[in-house]
């Protein structure tokens, strides 16, 4: 059965596979070891070496953005003091990206297929009948 963008996207946001709808992208009873390929279809997770650089630089901005700017922009306007700002910013930038690691690693994984569909297995016709047997 194809895998719609929409089933991707939702899939993603859920930190499933993208090709199969398990949860399966980390492995059991672990929060930040990633599977090699899914249990369930055989999915390749792990793709080559920087390919999840994606996901660095999504949380990455996330935080700056999200998180950082606001409170930049809090003490320039003068709502917080120097040692608050100082405090929330050393905190947010070290807590907010080990927080947002697996969404930003599904994330990754959602937008690549997002974009290009076909190559998930699911949706290569007979090969994805195949790989989804494995």
């Amino acid at each position: 059965m194809k895998v719609t963008q929409g089933q991707v996207i939702a899939r993603g946001l859920t930190h499933c596979c993208p090709n199969c709808g398990g949860k399966t992208l980390f492995k059991e009873g672990t929060l930040f070891e990633l599977n090699k390929s899914c249990p369930a279809c055989g999915l390749k997770i792990e793709k080559e070496e920087g390919f999840f650089l994606g996901a660095m630089s999504l949380n990455y901005g996330i935080t700056c953005i999200c998180f950082l700017a606001p409170i930049a922009l809090l003490w320039y306007k003068g709502v917080l003091g120097d040692t608050a700002a100082a405090v929330l910013g050393l905190a947010a930038a070290f807590i907010v990206p080990v927080a947002l690691y697996r969404s930003s690693r599904s994330w990754q994984l959602m937008l690549y297929y997002t974009f290009l569909p076909q190559h998930l297995p699911a949706n290569r016709g007979a090969l994805g009948k195949e790989d989804e047997n494995v």
